[in-house]
């Protein structure tokens, strides 16, 4: 089998402040591949995805970075039509313009499209933000655009074609997936807490100092760790992990972290050196550590090794199955989110407002725009022989995500949220008649269930060709 020349257009000069024009590469290389033939394969990517110091990060100029940084970790599928491309970035959020830009960037680096790129943070929040839509908005006023200045988010995209292009001339072929999955012991907790009317009397956030708080029930959350991997005969190639809670031990440091999340990810690579671990939040929006954490430093440990303890055992519990090109599928439906009628609002308020506000809020404003132009947001699911894997935006309710299990309960339904982040929170439907933080700063209403749930069971229950 001989080889065959693929070229690979880098994406993308940056023009003025915040736009991408793709076709204008930085430069363009021709690289050899390994001809595929309908072979599954798989080429891993792993960049540094840390700021130096002085760079802002979401609520605060950074400071310093800490013993593990930030990493942008992802494959690139290959042998099942266009390339496919998944990333996962230790960020706490990318969004609107930001999304575009990298899923161009990392689509001509991949030799695919951009509807066939997911990029997901983790959201941990010791760590940038972007939108490039939100910097320009802020800079036609005038404003500093605050943690949303993208100059190190263009430095990351430079990396990571780079990274795709080392990485594609050394890709492996995949001939066994992996499939396992464990409950996690005493990290997530619900965040919401209900009154005796079901109306929402406190947030239990991810570091809750009141006791009483504390010691209330779980409540409603997603126990179970998923793995997903992928080898070549006996050999892990990389494992996929999905958890859905917010990933804050103790935050506003001013130090670039991953968090307990990261570290447990690090436990992982170190167990099994071999294989690229990537983790994925899931549906965590309305989920925390806050039962198990009053924000003691010293917690982040314990969080982390009690995350990694699951993510062992799902190890250990992997099953491994034969899976072929033809079992490949990528599938996409594009929703439209109606915003809340006062998010305009944003734009009067943002002159007076400081950091924190404007990187809580830009990001709806920008969001809001680009609703107002037409544009759409991608939800996409992966099918790897039995295993589901939806791409979901937003800071997702874990209701989705037992929902999108249960509509399939025949398949391994895994979810990664934080994708486009530009919707923020996205409640269900019932929670925005029961009040509260999430869903007082939601952008979206409660007809985002209906718009989200039909897009789920469409990628989950496809008709036959």
């Amino acid at each position: 089998m001989g080889y065959f020349i693929k070229t690979i257009l880098f994406c993308a000069v940056l023009l003025g402040n915040s736009k991408f024009a793709p076709g204008q590469g930085y430069f363009s290389e021709t690289v050899k591949v390994k001809p595929i033939n309908g072979q599954l394969a798989v080429a891993t990517f792993d960049v540094d995805a840390t700021p130096p110091i002085g760079s802002p990060l979401t609520y605060d100029s950074m400071a310093n970075s800490w013993d593990l940084g930030l990493r942008a970790k992802g494959i690139v599928l290959m042998g099942a039509g266009q390339p496919i491309v998944l990333v996962a970035v230790d960020w706490i959020g990318i969004a609107n313009e930001s999304q575009d830009a990298f899923k161009q960037a990392l689509a001509e680096a991949a030799g695919t499209i951009p509807q066939r790129v997911a990029v997901h943070a983790l959201h941990q929040h010791d760590a940038p933000i972007s939108d490039f839509g939100a910097e320009q908005i802020l800079l036609e006023a005038g404003l500093d655009p605050a943690g949303f200045e993208s100059s190190f988010d263009k430095e990351l995209i430079r990396r990571l074609q780079a990274a795709i292009q080392t990485a594609l001339p050394q890709a492996q072929s995949v001939t066994h997936m992996g499939l396992g999955k464990a409950p996690v012991h005493q990290v997530a907790s619900n965040r919401r807490i209900l009154g005796m009317d079901g109306k929402a009397i406190f947030s239990r956030t991810s570091s809750t100092k009141d006791s009483t708080m504390r010691a209330l029930p779980e409540g409603l959350i997603d126990p179970i760790i998923q793995l997903v991997s992928l080898w070549n005969e006996d050999k892990p190639l990389t494992v996929l992990s999905y958890y859905a809670v917010h990933p804050q031990s103790y935050y506003l440091t001013k130090v670039a972290n991953p968090d307990f999340p990261g570290l447990a990810r690090f436990f992982r690579q170190l167990a099994v050196p071999d294989a690229l671990h990537i983790h994925f939040n899931g549906a965590g929006g309305n989920i925390t550590a806050g039962k198990y954490n009053d924000g003691s430093h010293e917690n982040r440990l314990i969080l982390a090794q009690r995350m990694a303890d699951g993510m062992q055992r799902a190890w250990d519990a992997t099953i491994r199955h034969p899976i072929t090109a033809g079992e490949v599928e990528w599938r996409i439906e594009e929703v439209s989110l109606t915003p809340k009628p006062d998010l305009r609002e944003i734009e009067t308020e943002m002159t007076a407002q400081d950091y924190r506000f404007l990187s809580n809020n830009m990001i709806k404003l920008s969001w809001l725009k680009r609703v107002e132009a037409g544009r759409k947001i991608d939800v996409s699911c992966l099918s790897l022989g039995p295993a589901r894997i939806l791409h979901m935006p937003g800071e997702l309710f874990v209701e989705y995500q037992l929902a999108a299990k249960a509509e399939r309960p025949d398949l391994f339904v895994a979810m990664a949220a934080y994708g486009d982040y530009g919707p923020f929170y996205i409640g269900n439907a019932e929670a925005y008649s029961q009040g509260g933080y999430e869903t007082l700063t939601s952008p979206v209403t409660a007809a985002a269930e209906a718009v989200l749930m039909e897009a789920i069971k469409k990628l989950l229950n496809p008709i036959s060709k």
